[in-house]
């Protein structure tokens, strides 16, 4: 792994850059995108850029941060419905024009698809500044579980015609690159996603949150982490576990997170464990403390929680779907069946939980891989793309003319 701290030199050979930054989610709020996001911007501070990072006001003592390379800028924003601890952001248009008017951006990167980002590729083409955006979340696919699957088109239609308007987007997997590709999305860019391997790490393993759990000597510690809403497909989670612990009973089911089916998921099944929302070194010991990771969800993008099973040391189960049809290799570092294939699923899932040899094998070998995937390149990656697409757009005026034609379109 590279150091965190550049030379003179290093920097001196790239352009450093002011880059606005304009997102609708940002910690503490705790999501998988604002995790994501924070690291990136850490590490484009760290190679010498500027960031102005443009976001929604989340409580009414929300303050801007200013230091020498970051400056926030807070916007106004509305509650998501349906999604506690999330602020959708307003369009902001006029305020976007005057601001990087007076002190003009060299690249907006829109990181999030809501009015606010709407407005901000509006405002950029609008002023000629080279504008990327990110794909994190696949909208489009939530519609079905929050009772709107009409909308599953016109949401879909929505996202590749905001892409589009942008110079380049980028996603976290091939697959999903492919897949944005053949429903003629333009300039689609594969920037993977790293995992903190010092923060999660099987030396956080603890006895005594075991014993907490309910888990006895050698007892088996099956572990959920994610929002407990219906487009993480929890039901096939608790349905998994029913089925392993019918054989196992020694199993003890845990479920950290918070959301709209806790109290559902608390009345139909009082004996899982339900640890809520965890942080830090604190959420870190609850994935080392457990045995096996199921994550069934279709919906990811990536599923950043995959790489934290790993690096904690813990055997992974999933689809093979997004990170994990990047880096598992089935029972060689983990598990996975084909997707939507639930009745494999839970197959599987009793396979692992009654085998403790081969989960433990699996486990070490998960560890081994989150050890390759580091932040740092992860984040040279980014910085170059962005330098790649500034460059682009200074000496070649067909591509900012080719955004004018498309915002004129729109």
């Amino acid at each position: 792994m590279r150091t965190l701290d550049y030379t003179t030199e290093e920097l001196c050979q790239s352009p450093r850059l002011r880059i606005a930054l304009v997102t609708e989610t940002w910690p503490p709020e705790v999501n998988g995108v604002a995790m994501t996001l924070k690291r990136m911007v850490d590490g484009l501070i760290r190679r010498g850029h500027s960031v102005q990072l443009i976001r929604p006001r989340q409580t009414a003592a929300d303050t801007a941060q200013r230091s020498d390379r970051l400056e926030e800028v807070l916007s106004r924003g509305l509650r998501l419905p349906r999604y506690d601890g999330l602020k959708l952001g307003l369009p902001a248009r006029s305020r976007l024009i005057r601001e990087w008017s007076r002190q003009r951006p060299d690249l907006v990167h829109v990181a999030t698809e809501g009015p606010l980002g709407w407005t901000a590729v509006t405002a950029a083409n609008k002023l000629r500044i080279p504008v990327t955006s990110d794909f994190h979340t696949n909208f489009d696919h939530y519609s079905g579980h929050y009772g709107f699957g009409w909308l599953r088109q016109p949401v879909a239609a929505y996202l590749r015609r905001f892409h589009n308007r942008t110079a380049a987007t980028y996603v976290p997997t091939a697959e999903l690159a492919v897949a944005l590709g053949a429903q003629g999305y333009e300039g689609v860019e594969v920037i993977s996603r790293g995992v903190d391997t010092a923060l999660y790490s099987p030396a956080r393993r603890s006895a005594e949150l075991r014993r907490q759990w309910g888990v006895v000597a050698d007892g088996l510690a099956v572990i959920s982490v994610g929002r407990l809403a219906p487009e993480k497909n929890l039901g096939l989670t608790l349905r998994a576990f029913a089925a392993l612990r019918s054989e196992r009973p020694d199993a003890r089911m845990i479920i950290v997170g918070d959301g709209p089916m806790r109290d559902a998921i608390a009345r139909a099944h009082p004996d899982v464990v339900l640890a809520g929302m965890r942080h830090g070194e604190d959420l870190a010991a609850h994935y080392a403390s457990a045995d096996l990771f199921l994550f069934p969800s279709l919906t990811e993008t990536f599923g950043n929680v995959t790489l934290e099973a790993m690096a904690s040391g813990v055997c992974p189960l999933a689809y093979e779907y997004a990170a994990a049809a990047e880096v598992i290799r089935d029972l060689g570092n983990g598990a996975v069946v084909r997707c939507g294939d639930e009745h494999g699923f839970v197959e599987r899932a009793v396979q692992l939980g009654l085998a403790d040899g081969l989960r433990a094998e699996l486990a070490r070998e998960a560890r081994r891989t989150a050890e390759t995937i580091d932040w740092e390149r992860v984040n040279d990656s980014f910085a170059e793309a962005l330098i790649r697409a500034w460059r682009g757009a200074t000496a070649l005026p067909s591509a900012s003319a080719r955004l004018r034609t498309r915002e004129a379109e729109s």
